[in-house]
């Protein structure tokens, strides 16, 4: 109208994030070039990660000295650092500056983490910091089949997530696992000789 100033509204289009199954994952790769990018902390990206991607994570090791990080340091690694083998960790202030070193907002990201957590988080962050073409794997690797990633690593990508004395053990019930299989088939198929072993056994 004359007399008045017109005013432009700013639109912003706001990216959702996409959430997909490994199969999806797949088929972003290859089919529209999305890039792979690791979120996890350094120990479970070195057991294991998908070949080819790049590894900026959401959260390093809290390497701090001050007298409250030392005893929440101290209590973590005496239970979940023992028996889990996870790193007692803080967020990364350096993340979305470390992927923006590396990418472009427009980049297409694949976002990739254990058990989906961090990697929604930091969706968050990078949409927030202006990407818009974010997606995830649903659940994380932990739901990835053994072969639908090349990967490299000491394991395979769903088991990535278990360090510490939880690996210890599990080996051992595997093996006690076995023991107690071939003592059930030796009792049912071989039962005159299992008898005479547990008369050799002496009765406590």
């Amino acid at each position: 109208m004359p007399g008045k100033l017109l005013r432009r509204k700013n639109l912003n289009i706001k990216a959702e994030v996409s959430y997909v199954n490994a199969e999806e994952a797949k088929k972003l790769i290859a089919v529209e070039e999305y890039t792979i990018l690791d979120v996890r902390d350094k120990s479970q990206y070195d057991r294991a990660h998908i070949k080819s991607c790049y590894h900026v994570p959401l959260f390093i090791e809290n390497q701090d000295n001050d007298f409250g990080t030392i005893i929440k340091r101290t209590v973590h690694n005496n239970f979940s650092g023992l028996f889990f083998g996870l790193l007692f960790t803080k967020l990364n202030p350096d993340f979305v500056q470390s992927v923006k070193s590396q990418f472009s907002p427009g980049s297409k990201l694949l976002l990739v983490c254990q058990e989906g957590l961090r990697s929604a988080a930091a969706a968050k962050e990078l949409e927030q910091a202006g990407f818009q073409n974010i997606a995830c794997i649903t659940s994380g690797l932990q739901a990835v089949k053994p072969g639908t990633f090349d990967s490299v690593g000491t394991t395979e990508l769903q088991d990535a997530g278990k360090g510490g004395l939880i690996t210890v053990q599990g080996k051992i019930s595997a093996v006690l696992g076995t023991v107690l299989v071939c003592a059930y088939l030796f009792i049912t198929f071989f039962p005159e000789q299992a008898e005479k072993l547990f008369q050799i056994v002496p009765a406590s």
